[in-house]
């Protein structure tokens, strides 16, 4: 857990910084490393201070409550003792201080994602006052509503069944299957990015400039310090290293490789030749996919999943893009957030025991495993991603609102023109 949750960090610093700067003009290149960078620092610091205790304590169905303030509880200076955290296992536990750490790097990169959607524009204080707003009342609720519970250990007996359910998250209580984030982390995010880039508006001269990324291959640098990275990210998510790991970690490398191949094809089918940004672009959408389903599919499913979400992204960056007319500038939404939804809604497909999936816990008193009917499992994963969708998106639009109150959003055109580099940072990347 302590190798996974390092890992989670070399997606953020420096994956996806590097990913989304090679992606915008040079510029602007330090803008988009600074905002990931700080936004990433800001989020570890707000999970200690109120964040994990708001995701992850017994409060209610929506959001948890305040015991574990300012990480009260998790150590004890007196007899240094440590707090333990269930897994997933009956009698099997982790320092749960290691679990904070872990999920803090998750609700890091969360917000550190919705920076490419509005790349180029945007205020830094902006940014950073709308990260405060949004983690605490999108991240923190979404995280508590699918990942809360009370542990396997809780489930001591039949007559106790109701009422542990009763404490755990809404959509847990549902039956929603996401591993390791695809309504949490990515479709969240994506429709917080969506939702800033209709606010703020497009870039000055899109659709009539030529908006070319200025390193594709810090861009590949990124994609793959990414891929490495969410290794510790779907595998880690087990929380233990054993069997449902292993398929995590199995399905992460062959998903993704599938996406790869699909954006390949599809690009060669649609423009006679298949780009490097292309394969990059494919390799996330794999990722992002497969991320719910990591632990919760079977191989061939991961394939056919990773697969399927190399052409829907591929849609989602050029077809679905026209169609909203929203200037994402680095595609957060046409990836992140349609390979969110196609990955949860193919979790609940490919997780039948017909189908080559593991099943899922029918009964946590036996932890006894059943397969549920495809689409009754379809049906829960759809309403999952209708009220992340749904609660994402009304708090953003909120957010970004009182954020142009306070600061403002966007930087002034003339700021715009010279970079935001120079502009807010006072730097340049590179010297000619």
């Amino acid at each position: 857990m302590v190798v996974a949750t390092l890992l989670v960090i070399l997606m953020t610093i420096p994956g996806l910084a590097l990913f989304y700067g090679g992606l915008v003009r040079s510029k602007n290149m330090l803008s988009v490393l600074m905002q990931v960078l700080v936004t990433f620092s800001l989020i570890v610091v707000l999970w200690m201070v109120y964040g994990y205790s708001l995701a992850f304590t017994e409060g209610n169905s929506f959001i948890g409550g305040l015991d574990r303030l300012f990480m009260k509880g998790l150590f004890n200076a007196a007899d240094g003792s440590f707090a333990m955290g269930a897994t997933f296992s009956k009698g099997v536990y982790i320092p749960e201080m290691l679990f904070a750490a872990f999920q803090a790097t998750f609700a890091g990169i969360t917000c550190c994602l919705i920076v490419g959607a509005f790349a180029e524009r945007i205020k830094f204080s902006a940014v950073l006052l709308f990260m405060v707003l949004w983690f605490t009342f999108s991240y923190a609720p979404i995280a508590h509503m699918v990942w809360f519970w009370m542990g396997p250990d809780a489930y001591s007996a039949a007559s106790v069944v109701d009422e542990m359910n009763g404490k755990a998250g809404y959509l847990w209580q549902m039956g929603a299957l996401d591993f390791a984030g695809g309504t949490v982390v990515h479709i969240n995010a994506a429709v917080a990015g969506l939702v800033g880039a209709f606010v703020i508006g497009k870039r000055v001269g899109y659709g009539k400039e030529a908006f070319t990324p200025h390193s594709l291959t810090l861009t590949m640098v990124g994609a793959s310090l990414l891929w490495v990275g969410w290794f510790g990210f779907n595998a880690g998510s087990a929380l233990e290293a054993g069997n449902s790991a292993v398929l995590a970690f199995m399905n992460t490398l062959g998903a993704t490789a599938a996406a790869v191949l699909a954006w390949c094809i599809g690009e060669a089918l649609l423009k006679g030749k298949a780009s490097m940004l292309g394969a990059a672009s494919g390799a996330v959408a794999g990722l992002v996919a497969i991320t719910p389903a990591a632990g919760n599919v079977g191989l061939m499913g991961g394939l056919v999943i990773g697969f399927v979400a190399g052409f829907a992204c591929l849609w989602g960056v050029n077809g679905l893009k026209r169609l909203l007319g929203a200037d994402d500038s680095l595609d957060v939404f046409g990836v992140h957030g349609v390979g969110g939804i196609v990955g949860a809604l193919l979790t609940g497909v490919f997780n039948n025991q017909a189908l080559g999936g593991p099943g899922l816990v029918g009964d946590w008193v036996t932890a006894s495993v059943v397969s549920n009917s495809i689409g009754a499992q379809v049906w829960i994963q759809l309403k999952a991603v209708l009220l992340t969708i749904v609660w994402s998106g009304v708090v953003s639009f909120i957010a970004f609102k009182v954020v142009d109150l306070v600061v403002g959003l966007r930087v002034t055109e003339e700021e715009e023109r010279e970079g935001l580099d120079i502009t807010a940072h006072g730097e340049t990347a590179y010297h000619k």
